[in-house]
């Protein structure tokens, strides 16, 4: 089987911004802080994965679309936990 070199770069690529989520994920699942996370950011990175997947699908490129899909599902979470935490405060507003 001959990969070309920028499938092989862009499977590369994919994993480490992919995998970068990871431990942001699993520190907010896990000790349920969220006030240092910009929810402005995490919403346009929602937002730029969104459109990465489209123009991944436009292009008929999988490794585009599936770590894209992979890092909108991990940067999704963060978003959806800062949110719920944002909620769930008890009338103090955290800081933008």
């Amino acid at each position: 089987m001959n990969i070309p070199t920028a499938e092989i770069v862009g499977t590369v690529a994919g994993l480490c911004s992919t995998s970068s989520f990871i431990p942001q994920v699993w520190k907010a699942w896990r000790d349920g802080d969220t006030a240092a996370i910009s929810k402005r950011m995490y919403v346009v990175t929602v937002s730029a994965f969104s459109l990465w997947i489209v123009y991944g699908l436009m292009i008929a490129s999988v490794p585009i679309v599936a770590f894209n899909i992979a890092s909108l599902l991990l940067s999704g979470s963060i978003l959806l936990l800062k949110l719920r935490n944002t909620s769930a405060s008890s009338g103090v507003r955290e800081p933008r």
